[in-house]
């Protein structure tokens, strides 16, 4: 079995987890617009230009909304599909056209009275029609999402990890390429097919940070400069799933000594998550002892969160970061990446790790080197 692949009966775990959800909230029906929640429900993945559907009833029924055609694998009782070109060309209405097609296939069964869907991205199409028509009382299922996506199935960490592979490509080759004068569009773009090499296929993301000389940025047509750090954050998705790690590099091969100590103190950062995060631990927690220990190199060195979880997003729950009070829960991703910044580092180091929760403690998911 190639977990890197669909997987109906992951899918229909998630979707067994929704309709728990539903009971309690006395849910007839939930329908989902966004591209990450109709793959986390039914497998397949279609393009940002496609607005597809997924609905699940109460009877545990799951129709897709297909653009264009089928979908070869699908967790899904009934496919639907509504026209996403006219000879070769895309529509514009593809919402549109995909609520009424989804409209359509509800119409044969019984009016339900109560709807989950995501108001953050609702259609008006599909709403008007449902509440004005029908009378239906919409229910804003977003949140009850969120806290479900928290858990990473066996497919979902597979895909993870696949996307944290190309980061650990990429941070290969960009210690081959580094040194003065280096231009920071051509790291940008040796890392993207360096990762497109690792995956075998073109990335379905990517973002962070590839500007020397500074705390983060988009690369410029610039070379890096002798005694510069080189905060690399890579962010590339696989099949729809983020990685989120981030390497320092000093341009020239050869950190200072207060580069070299500042590098030291953030390490030992990574040493406080492995032994204080498991089950039930609060975020906060974990955050004031980073900061606490940062501070007694460098008072207000680290200005940021010290990480966040990853999925079919690039910044999920579990929020390590003081404006948010979550706790630690088994089968979640997170990233953990603590930082000193300051005109003598020139301009900062901040290096990121990734970790798998478990029954126990973590995983890291992110081995390979840090040094400078």
């Amino acid at each position: 079995m190639n977990l890197l692949d669909i997987n109906v009966d992951y899918c229909r775990a998630r979707q067994k987890r929704l309709l728990e959800v539903m009971h309690r909230l006395r849910l007839d029906l939930v329908v989902v617009g966004t591209t990450e929640h109709v793959q986390w429900l039914a497998g397949p993945r279609f393009g940002w230009h496609f607005e597809p559907a997924a609905a699940l009833a109460a009877d545990g029924r799951l129709t897709l909304v297909a653009p264009g055609a089928a979908p070869s694998v699908a967790a899904a009782d009934e496919i639907v599909v509504y026209k996403s070109q006219h000879i070769a060309t895309l529509r514009n209405d593809q919402r549109q056209a995909c609520s009424e097609v989804l409209l359509a296939a509800l119409s044969k069964r019984p009016a339900p009275r109560r709807v989950g869907v995501e108001f953050s991205a609702l259609s008006q199409h599909l709403a008007a029609e449902l509440v004005g028509t029908q009378g239906t009382e919409l229910v804003d299922i977003d949140p009850e999402l969120y806290v479900l996506r928290r858990h990473k199935d066996p497919d979902e960490l597979a895909r993870l990890k696949k996307a944290i592979a190309g980061t650990g490509a990429m941070y290969a080759r960009a210690r081959e390429l580094i040194g003065p004068g280096v231009n920071e569009i051509d790291m940008f773009n040796e890392l993207q097919a360096a990762a497109v090499r690792e995956f075998g296929e073109p990335l379905t993301g990517t973002g962070n940070d590839y500007h020397s000389g500074a705390p983060g940025g988009q690369p410029c047509d610039r070379g890096a400069e002798d005694g510069e750090l080189y905060i690399l954050d890579l962010g590339p998705a696989y099949r729809g799933y983020f990685a989120d790690n981030c390497r320092t590099l000093a341009v020239n091969g050869r950190a200072t000594d207060k580069q070299q100590r500042a590098w030291q103190q953030i390490v030992g950062v990574f040493g406080l998550v492995e032994r204080m995060v498991k089950p039930g631990a609060r975020c906060r927690d974990l955050f004031a002892a980073a900061q606490a220990h940062l501070d007694e190199y460098m008072p207000g060195g680290f200005n940021h969160h010290l990480g966040h979880g990853i999925g079919m997003f690039p910044h999920e729950a579990p929020h390590l970061n003081p404006s948010w009070d979550d706790t630690f829960e088994e089968g979640e991703v997170f990233t953990a990446e603590p930082g000193l910044y300051g005109p003598e580092l020139r301009a900062g180091i901040r290096l990121e790790n990734d970790y798998l929760v478990t029954a126990t403690g973590v995983e890291l998911l992110s081995d390979f080197p840090l040094e400078l």
